[in-house]
């Protein structure tokens, strides 16, 4: 007979071996085929063909002449890399300004009403992410809402051009992923002990020192997994650009896309697709290392 030491673990084993199966099939499977083609030749009309080449991982940053094989960097790809990491960037920071003070406010409501507010938070989450996109598109397409409401007051005599641009694409991922950053926070906050503020405001500290040196230290937590959670989807978002980018401002996704698509290029698809998550990867790691240098210096 087994001893209760092995055979408990024995059971754990058991128990993930179902978790592990999809993980296996599901999420490592695919990656590894993508890893594959990444280094295969394109076919002619899509597809590969089996047979080595690193073309596609070359392209990924740099060119070649047709008739004159001199190398380029691939500027196109450049700043859809660059367009891509900024817009990711600045949405979280737009949807940490407008979260925080969002979960401190619910955070700081009677009990009994915390529900019905994260309740109207999580509501987007019930429609699909397509029509919340173009909710926003008629909100500011030329002849839409806020055109028209500027001009019958009189401040502007023609529409601004707002769709298709990049502010459109910030304002709708902005849009779509803040309920990302303020569930994390909001968590963080309600486990946090308000006495610690009514003892700062005690020890005269002002409004500011109190939000540095007390509430953000204690959300941090909630603050790192809400950027997280917003950076990587955003980095990788198709729909939003797509439809409010008009196809003039591509990101990385609608670039992966395009390959696999009307390019026909898979093995380039395929390795912009593990570059992107290298770049996740990246910013994930920064993002863990940061945090753990700042809780050493303050422990």
């Amino acid at each position: 007979m087994p001893d209760p030491a092995r055979r408990e673990t024995r059971n754990r084993w058991l128990l993930l071996t179902p978790t592990l199966v999809v993980l296996l099939f599901a999420a490592s499977g695919p990656l590894i085929i993508v890893l594959i083609y990444s280094f295969l030749t394109p076919g002619d009309y899509g597809g590969v063909v089996w047979k080595f080449s690193l073309d596609g991982w070359f392209n990924v940053l740099f060119n070649r002449d047709f008739f004159t094989d001199q190398v380029t960097f691939a500027d196109a790809h450049l700043s859809i890399f660059w367009r891509s990491i900024k817009l990711s960037v600045l949405t979280t920071i737009l949807t940490f300004i407008f979260g925080f003070p969002t979960a401190y406010f619910i955070a700081t409501r009677p009990r009994a009403k915390r529900d019905l507010w994260m309740l109207l938070i999580m509501i987007p989450f019930w429609t699909n992410l397509l029509i919340r996109t173009f909710a926003v598109m008629e909100l500011i397409r030329n002849e839409g809402t806020i055109n028209t409401l500027l001009m019958r007051l009189g401040i502007i005599h023609e529409p601004i051009q707002m769709l298709f641009t990049e502010f459109a694409i910030l304002l709708g991922m902005t849009y779509v992923y803040l309920p990302l950053m303020v569930l994390p926070i909001y968590a963080s906050m309600e486990r946090m002990d308000f006495n610690l503020v009514e003892a700062g405001y005690d020890l005269y500290a002002t409004r500011w020192q109190v939000l540095r040196r007390v509430i953000l230290p204690l959300v941090k937590p909630g603050v790192i997994a809400g950027s997280i959670l917003v950076f990587v989807p955003s980095l990788g978002a198709y729909v939003t650009p797509r439809v409010l980018g008009g196809g003039t401002d591509l990101m990385i996704g609608n670039l992966i896309e395009l390959q696999f698509g009307q390019g026909r290029n898979w093995p380039l698809g395929a390795a912009l697709s593990l570059t992107l998550l290298v770049i996740v990867t990246v910013a994930l790691l920064f993002y863990v290392r940061t945090a753990g240098e700042e809780d050493s210096h303050h422990g």
